[in-house]
């Protein structure tokens, strides 16, 4: 009983540390809004009944799925810029920005001084070419980018060990939560409707964020030892003065970042990222990144709708869509609750095994349907979809950026997280932009198998050199 009592994400003395995980993934939980709501779209826009003043083709898709990847480097370029400048607390209020907007002309001219997400609806309400949906993914990828970079070094900085890999899981949770949403509603409202109820989020974002204290390593670091010592009380629900448990907790941190802090009394320096420990952390974070994207995991979740309609399946493609958008939701919460009791690196290789096995499995369905009559086998598209889709986010989805901050030592973790990032971003815009020229020139089942090889490999290398980062000091290296 007391062991579950310490994994509970409802104890007292954690409560507020979830509450700040909740308010902080309203934004992540935004961004998955405007990342489900470009699958459905991309059918109608397609269409001679599309609700725009215009089609788009092929190429103009791949470039539309794309910008999200590009948006992402440079939201990444930009909080990696200020993170240990301004702060984890700016950074984060920074993604809301002002939250007023000017107005929309008749022109459908934007004033400057908009929140990013406003902005990004607002573009895709008033769209009158194509181009205003590439900035709006491009906005909506620059938000995201930001956000996976600031939002789980917050959360790891605020949480208690026992309940870390649990609440920074839900950085994913809340990005699915957002994907779902974003399927039923780009899939049952008109396309005008979407950006009028997407805009409450930034503002509600924005307001939430006022209440929450700077995290106490950046402080300490900053040698605000008062304010420091507030905001580690807050997070441990201990408003009239620490426990004496907390207490030593809160000096063991003091001294651990003075130690750090007298060790590297010089700048961060190269030198500091070629050491042993930080180049093996790196070659697991390009193994991690790489095997994330090109298993197509996040690639399927994007073009969703179009892979059902090339499997062949006769079911409704949307619902199959919203389906699975209740999947994902599922297997990041399945991890949430496993993380911190099983471990990151079992979750993994479950995973990244289990992507391969299902991508295989789809592709050769996919191929034997061109040459047999599987008709009444219409529904195995979804059953495969599903099985790959919650694999994939028990661990490889899931647990992404809870593996990847954990990962590196202490003195580099923001420069490194920054910059596996960057490295995450750039794949990101190549998988994108090819996924779907790859369906359109080589079919369903050579993308299938292409993802599956590569989960493979991912699952080779996890099960040879993937640290265990369970209980993991995150101011110790």
């Amino acid at each position: 009983m007391t062991k579950l009592k310490q994994y509970s994400l409802l104890n007292e003395k954690t409560r507020y540390q979830l509450l700040a995980t909740v308010i902080v993934n309203i934004i992540t939980f935004g961004h998955g809004v405007g990342v489900g709501w470009l699958s459905p779209t991309l059918s109608k826009i397609q269409t001679p009944d599309t609700p725009l003043d215009f089609q788009v083709d092929i190429a103009e898709i791949s470039w539309l799925g794309s910008m999200l990847g590009l948006g992402s480097l440079f939201g990444n370029l930009t909080i990696a810029f200020l993170l240990e400048r301004m702060g984890r607390k700016f950074c984060i209020y920074l993604l809301a920005g002002p939250y007023a907007v000017s107005r929309v002309c008749q022109t459908r001219a934007l004033h400057s001084n908009n929140m990013l997400f406003q902005c990004l609806w607002i573009l895709i309400y008033c769209a009158s070419n194509v181009y205003y949906l590439y900035v709006a993914r491009f906005l909506c990828g620059f938000t995201g980018g930001a956000g996976y970079l600031v939002v789980p070094i917050y959360i790891s900085e605020v949480a208690d060990s026992s309940i870390r890999g649990s609440l920074t899981s839900m950085v994913m949770l809340s990005v699915n939560l957002g994907v779902l949403v974003g399927y039923i509603l780009s899939t049952y409202l008109a396309y005008h409707i979407v950006p009028f109820l997407a805009i409450i989020l930034p503002i509600a974002y924005f307001t939430a964020n006022l209440f929450l204290p700077e995290t106490a390593p950046y402080l300490l670091r900053r040698s605000q030892l008062n304010a420091a010592e507030t905001s580690f009380r807050y997070y441990q629900n201990q408003k009239r003065g620490m426990e004496q448990v907390s207490k030593a907790n809160f000096d063991e941190l003091r001294l651990a970042i003075d130690a750090q802090q007298a060790q590297s009394h010089a700048a961060l320096t190269y030198r500091d990222l070629i050491t042993k420990t930080a180049l093996k952390a790196f070659a697991a974070s390009i193994v991690l990144s790489t095997g994330y994207q090109f298993s197509g995991i996040f690639s399927f979740i994007n073009y969703m709708s179009t892979i059902f309609e090339a499997s062949g399946s006769i079911l409704d493609v949307n619902i199959c869509t919203i389906i699975i958008g209740v999947v994902q939701i599922v297997g990041v919460y399945t991890s949430t609750i496993l993380v911190d009791i099983i471990g990151r690196r079992i979750l993994m290789l479950i995973s990244t095994l289990g992507v391969a096995l299902g991508c295989i499995v789809f592709g050769c369905f996919t191929y034997s349907a061109q040459f047999y009559d599987l008709s009444y086998l219409n529904w195995v598209p979804l059953v495969l979809m599903i099985i790959i889709i919650y694999l994939g986010n028990i661990g490889l989805i899931g647990l992404f950026f809870v593996v990847l901050v954990e990962l590196f030592p202490a003195k580099i973790r923001s420069l490194a997280t920054s910059m596996s990032v960057v490295f995450l971003s750039v794949l990101v815009f190549g998988t994108l932009k090819l996924f779907p020229l790859l369906l359109h020139y080589f079919g369903i089942s050579v993308t299938m198998w292409f993802s599956a090889a590569s989960s493979l490999l991912t699952f080779v290398y996890f099960l040879l050199f993937l640290p265990e980062t369970k209980g993991k000091s995150m101011i110790e290296d």
